[in-house]
């Protein structure tokens, strides 16, 4: 976004820029943040209603944080996983208190998605080696489990509404996870470097899967006027420039050829790469700030439990029945599953104009659970107290 300082010929007055909000400055008065209450009692008012929304997210997660003084057996585990949740959190707060419109996430969106992201994806994938990328029955079993979840969401969708279009959201909402914004960052704060490979290999084929099913069953419930051949034509094309999968792709082939970057861009990497994570969780409380939760659908408690509990489940089964895959990969893969629905699901309900309102209620309430579940899950992780496999 860009802010301009206006000057209006008016001699006494005139409108400057301090630190990164519009102030007016006038003789004989004080500085006013542009979107702040005005004084008196309308403005306090005002400053109520903002505040109002912000009690229980801000003493929840205060009373989260105090858990660890409480009982130490936990601290590990929160300090691990609350600062993700509080970046999450600080960006919501942002969201409500100033008036920016949404339209100032843009640029910041841009960065996140076409640089920082995708710096982090091939600054890692590029120093693994090429037989790990390769491994197409772990591939084949994760994407797998989330085309059961996406079939489950979509069959409670059919019954409920009725309709292909909505049902095709609410299959989104019931398998996505948001593996873009808080995958990365949380799996390699979890296990570090090893979990990049499998970070990376769910981010592409879980991205690519939801590219792909998405608009062909809106093309056939005829939520477009789009021939076939043209729909998988612009899917195609989707999958194909996304940033993301063309980082990782420049990373494989990188680490194919053993490729090193020059050192200056080896270091303007690691830059971008310690950007991603806070920026993008900041910008995702951001969003859901912005989307205040107007309708809370029946189907929407089925459709948690799916996507937090018996995805990530489903994923852990299947990893344990067909092969041992490792600690790291494993439990890589059931983390990524147990994440909250993605951000993309307001896109795409917005993309198409239906069940806009139930997509961005999902992800709010979504990432609110989840930030009970997923801890719970990093505490089983970290405390040793399940074994990767679960039938050994």
């Amino acid at each position: 976004m860009l802010l301009r300082s206006v000057f209006p010929p008016a001699p006494r007055r005139s409108r400057r820029l301090i630190g990164h909000a519009p102030v007016t400055l006038t003789q004989g008065e004080g500085a006013h943040i542009a979107g702040a209450p005005a004084e008196g009692p309308r403005g306090a008012e005002g400053a109520v209603q903002k505040l109002r929304p912000l009690i229980l997210p801000v003493t929840a997660f205060a009373a989260l944080m105090s858990l660890g003084t409480i009982a130490p057996a936990l601290d590990s585990v929160l300090s691990l996983a609350l600062p993700f949740f509080g970046l999450i959190l600080l960006g919501y707060v942002c969201g409500k208190l100033i008036d920016i419109p949404e339209a100032g996430l843009a640029w910041m969106n841009a960065f996140i998605i076409y640089v920082a992201l995708p710096a982090l994806f091939f600054n890692l994938v590029h120093v693994t080696p090429i037989e790990q990328l390769a491994n197409w029955r772990f591939i084949l079993i994760t994407t797998a489990c989330t085309a059961l979840a996406f079939t489950l969401a979509f069959a409670l969708g059919w019954f409920v509404t009725g309709r292909i279009d909505q049902a095709t959201i609410q299959g989104v909402a019931g398998g996505y996870s948001n593996v873009g914004y808080m995958g990365p960052g949380l799996t390699l704060a979890t296990f570090g470097p090893p979990s990049v490979v499998p970070t990376a290999l769910i981010f592409v084929f879980d991205s690519t899967f939801f590219f792909t099913i998405v608009p062909v069953m809106m093309a056939f419930a005829g939520a477009r006027i789009m021939s076939m051949g043209h729909t998988l034509k612009l899917v195609a094309w989707r999958v194909c420039t996304h940033p993301f999968n063309i980082a990782t792709a420049l990373g494989v082939l990188a680490a194919a050829v053993h490729f090193q970057p020059p050192a200056a861009a080896a270091k303007m990497l690691t830059i971008l790469q310690g950007a991603a994570a806070p920026c993008a969780l900041f910008v995702m409380g951001v969003t859901v700030a912005q989307r205040p939760l107007q309708r809370i659908s029946a189907e929407m408690p089925a459709l948690l439990l799916l996507k937090l509990v018996l995805h990530p489940l489903s994923v852990w089964i299947a990893l344990s029945s067909l092969g041992d895959f490792g600690s790291v990969w494993t439990m890589t893969a059931v983390l990524m599953a147990a994440l909250p629905p993605a951000l993309n699901v307001f896109v795409m309900a917005n993309q198409y104009g239906v069940y806009v309102q139930q997509a961005s209620g999902i992800i709010l309430i979504g990432t609110i659970v989840s930030v009970v579940t997923v801890t719970a899950l990093l505490y089983l992780i970290t405390a040793g107290s399940v074994s990767y496999r679960l039938f050994n």
